[in-house]
């Protein structure tokens, strides 16, 4: 199947580069189905404010996961990568980093 190999071979290599709290963020945004995602809906998603979430949003971006294609807004820069980390991560869990 096609999507089996983009699971291994393209969306496996890009999700095993982000540290835990980056994979649980991503997630965070795939559960909110289709996108563009309000940052604002990610936060109420994870029970943070949306300030705590800045850093890890700002590097994802520059890391190419993700980009802004408004204010307020986020989108995948991989089409279907959401569906992706939704069967790798089937729980919506919170990770720890240690």
């Amino acid at each position: 199947m096609a999507i089996d190999r983009l699971d291994a071979n393209f969306f496996r290599v890009r999700f095993d580069r982000l540290t835990p709290s980056e994979k649980t963020f991503l997630r965070a945004i795939a559960e909110l189905g289709a996108g563009p995602y309000r940052f604002r809906d990610v936060a109420t998603g994870m029970g943070v404010e949306s300030s705590t979430l800045g850093p890890v949003r700002a590097k994802m971006i520059k890391d190419g996961m993700i980009y802004s294609p408004a204010h307020g807004l986020l989108n995948f820069t991989v089409p279907i990568f959401d569906g992706f980390l939704r069967r790798i991560m089937p729980d919506q869990a919170i990770l720890d980093e240690g």
